[in-house]
């Protein structure tokens, strides 16, 4: 039996990754123990599991100055790590890299010691014996920034979890959407507010629409506010004070009300500039949304042609697909159809299949 070690994350994309894999890796016959580096200046309890001998600090410390000579001791067959922070294990690690987003456009990312935290991440994923990318746009960019040996590369993609493909309760989408509110038929965003998410470009979209569609859909934005998100946060906070139909939901964590958000939801736009998968859309899909999506990065190979694509500079272009989903019944229907198929191929228990094989493979 394969036991895999996690090392947790918040719930951000790696989060909803981290956890998707706890839930639905025993199904495949993995055993799980999940581990969590201990915080640096902290004595309180870790997030996940058990918690790791050393903090991640002392052991790449270690790890960097006596490479050869010290390896960290784990009672697993296979060490699995979700959140970049890889050191050498005394078993085989697995490493999913999401993306290369901080080293190729650290413009994008937290400023605060961002070269040393490349650097570190540079080291760090040339010590995985395997890595799993969540697409094939990935294995370009993992293999130029971080010197990854793309043989040492398997591609498994993101899902979403096989109830999302059922509408959940009405009455309880309505109470959700009533708590929060929320009318149905809204434009709704989902993702941690940065700047690669593109959401001001949204903005400006959904401000340059008739004022009639804005009166009837509000523009609903999921998320917490990220680093360099400032100015966003201004001009939607400009936006609900001058009686522009915006809603901002950024403590909406419970899973469930999620995914009454999505049902209540008329058009889902996800005019991101860079995603290394972009699980939102699938869940977007699953949930019977047509998609607006960016025409660039990883998204088309999630897509598939099942979203409108628009290129996520182009305002209008975004402005246009957003109406078009709005108001022609046909193009809805196709791409709510396509949108529903194309999530049944992508779903939790699927990416922890290809996540076994991956396991047995070093075994």
């Amino acid at each position: 039996m394969i036991e895999p070690a996690f090392t947790g994350g918040h719930l951000d994309g790696i989060g909803v990754y981290t956890q998707a894999l706890l839930r639905h890796l025993p199904h495949a016959g993995c055993a799980m123990r999940p581990y969590s580096w201990p915080r640096l200046r902290s004595a309180g309890p870790v997030t996940k599991g058990e918690a790791l001998p050393h903090t991640f600090e002392r052991a790449s410390f270690v790890d960097l100055m006596t490479p050869d000579a010290h390896r960290v001791h784990m009672p697993v067959d296979v060490f699995h790590v979700t959140d970049y922070r890889v050191v050498r294990m005394d078993c085989p690690v697995v490493a999913s890299l999401h993306d290369a987003l901080p080293v190729k456009h650290p413009e994008w990312c937290n400023p605060r010691m961002r070269g040393l935290k490349n650097w570190l991440q540079r080291k760090a994923a040339q010590k995985a014996d395997h890595v799993i990318a969540l697409s094939h746009f990935a294995i370009d960019e993992l293999v130029d920034c971080f010197g990854i040996d793309e043989r040492r590369i398997t591609v498994v993609p993101c899902g979403v979890d096989e109830e999302w493909l059922a509408p959940p309760p009405a009455h309880a989408v309505a109470t959700t959407l009533q708590a929060n509110g929320l009318r149905p038929g809204y434009f709704l965003f989902v993702g941690t507010l940065q700047p690669r998410k593109n959401v001001e470009r949204l903005l400006d979209a959904y401000l340059s629409l008739p004022p009639a569609v804005r009166a009837e859909r509000q523009l609903v934005i999921v998320g917490s506010a990220g680093a360099r998100s400032e100015e966003l946060l201004r001009r939607i906070a400009a936006a609900v004070q001058d009686g522009v139909n915006v809603v901002w939901l950024n403590r909406l964590t419970d899973n469930t009300e999620l995914r009454h958000v999505y049902a209540g939801a008329g058009v889902f736009v996800f005019a991101s500039l860079y995603e290394g998968f972009g699980i939102p859309v699938v869940e977007a899909f699953a949930s019977g949304v047509p998609v607006v999506a960016s025409n660039t990065t990883s998204l088309p190979e999630v897509t598939a042609g099942a979203a409108l694509e628009v290129d996520p500079l182009d305002t209008g272009a975004i402005a246009d697909a957003m109406l078009t989903l709005a108001r022609e019944p046909a193009v809805r229907a196709r791409c709510i159809a396509a949108g529903r198929a194309r999530a049944a191929q992508l779903t939790w228990n699927a990416t922890a299949r290809q996540t076994a094989a991956v396991y047995r493979s070093l075994l």
